[in-house]
């Protein structure tokens, strides 16, 4: 007779040790939700609750930006609805593999252009940094995040009519880690593997460029 009991307490025992093994070695202290972010492939099919919802996309609201542009735009798809299909249609095959039990899919949007029409040169480092900020208000919830590259912007433009001065840069998702049993092999081997970095000091220099900084 199967064993449900058994099933469930492997799964818990999976989850937590994926938190440990994703746990950082960093050279120098940072805040919990820093170093326990990270992007899973593995989630739970449980919908995120509306209020969470709020709070995460009001910290995305709050982030610092050019000139107030708030260049910065979501479309938001919850599992079952026609935005999130559209969405997922347009992901790359990888990325359809493991992403289907994520509850909610994302276009995070960027205007290109300021109220004059004119250029706006770093609209993409605005709506990058809006993306960080609702991440780790997202880890603050106990709802993580994975951003994706992995997208055919023109079919998502399409797809969901996005105006001519907005581009779509990135997809991401929204939800509760799930359990790693449920991957393809190769992608549990990515789940279950430790987090790693290229140490700080080969990338803040002063003095010159590539001179690694002295106060590290």
């Amino acid at each position: 007779m199967f064993n449900f009991a058994l099933l469930i307490a492997n799964s818990n025992y999976i989850m937590q040790n994926i938190v440990s093994i994703k746990a950082p070695l960093t050279d120098y202290s940072v805040h919990p939700l820093i170093a326990s972010r990270w992007s899973p492939r593995a989630y739970d099919t449980k919908p995120v609750e509306r209020e969470k919802l709020q709070r995460i996309f009001e910290a995305a609201r709050w982030t610092a930006s050019s000139n107030n542009l708030q260049p910065w735009y979501f479309m938001v798809g919850l599992k079952g609805d026609e935005v999130y299909q559209k969405i997922f249609d347009s992901l790359v095959e990888f990325n359809q593999m493991w992403s289907v039990n994520a509850p909610v899919l994302v276009l995070a949007i960027a205007k290109t252009t300021n109220a004059k029409g004119e250029p706006n040169n770093i609209f993409a480092y605005d709506l990058g940094q809006s993306v960080a900020t609702l991440s780790l208000q997202a880890m603050e919830e106990g709802v993580y995040t994975h951003q994706m590259g992995g997208f055919d912007t023109s079919a998502a433009t399409l797809a969901l009519a996005i105006p001519e001065e907005y581009k779509i840069l990135v997809v991401f998702t929204l939800g509760y880690l799930g359990n790693a049993g449920i991957l393809h092999p190769n992608l549990q081997r990515l789940e279950m593997s430790p987090r790693s970095r290229r140490p700080v000091r080969e990338s803040v220099f002063t003095g010159s460029f590539g001179h690694k900084a002295d106060f590290l």
